[in-house]
């Protein structure tokens, strides 16, 4: 639990001193953790963060881009370059999924300020 909270305390540590330090948005941030998250995973980097902080590295926005960028590798090895987009599919579509089913219910049931 330790190592867990020690690694989303530093993945949130350096994005609010991104935010405070430059003049990217908060979707920005997001784009770029799921870059990083990418370019670690293809290094071979993330799987020993994941292996490391457990829960803590599977959490954050981070561990998106490890998995689609992990999907896409392990669908390219099993069926070739139609497996890029097939391993993609099969695995983030239970995320994606719950992601839109739960703003969906959030959306009808908050009343937004004007």
């Amino acid at each position: 639990m330790f190592n867990a909270f020690i690694f989303c305390g530093l993945v949130c540590l350096i994005g609010q001193i991104i935010l405070d330090n430059s003049k990217l948005t908060p979707g920005h941030l997001n784009t770029l953790f799921v870059v990083v998250g990418s370019i670690l995973t293809g290094l071979g980097i993330y799987k020993k963060f994941i292996f490391w902080a457990g829960a803590g590295a599977t959490v954050p926005i981070t561990n998106f881009g490890y998995l689609l960028t992990s999907s896409a590798i392990e669908g390219f090895r099993e069926f070739g370059f139609i497996g890029i987009f097939t391993g993609l599919l099969t695995s983030a579509s239970g995320g994606l999924t719950v992601t839109i089913i739960v703003s969906f219910v959030i959306a009808a049931l908050c009343k937004p300020k004007n």
